[in-house]
């Protein structure tokens, strides 16, 4: 699996997809959903983010949105429930829901 994730998402076949089974963009989660993250794909809405899909995929990876890394949702805003607060790790971050559409997390079961 770790290899069918370094690949580029054009990449991605069915196979590929169905390895990753049960996977939700952290967009659709709700507060107290926890997951891990199995991949990152900065590929939704090119030039909606104000940035190119690469350099929206680096921030995400620089935040610390990698693989394998623990993500629950803590809050969502007022306003279209935008944007969302999550805990990544150890550490808490505000993410646009738009950019959250780019992470995949596997949600614990409840």
């Amino acid at each position: 699996m770790h290899d069918m994730l370094a690949q580029p998402a054009e990449a991605l076949t069915a196979s590929d997809a169905d390895a990753i089974a049960g996977a939700v963009r952290l967009s659709v989660a709700r507060p107290g959903d926890r997951g891990v993250i199995v991949d990152v794909r900065a590929e939704s809405h090119p030039g909606d983010h104000g940035v190119g899909v690469d350099e929206l995929q680096r921030r995400l990876l620089e935040f610390g949105f990698v693989e394998g890394a623990r993500v629950e949702v803590l809050h969502e805003g007022a306003i279209w429930r935008d944007p969302i607060a999550v805990r990544l790790d150890e550490m808490r971050i505000g993410l646009r829901r738009r950019d959250a559409e780019d992470v995949w997390v596997l949600l614990d079961p409840k």
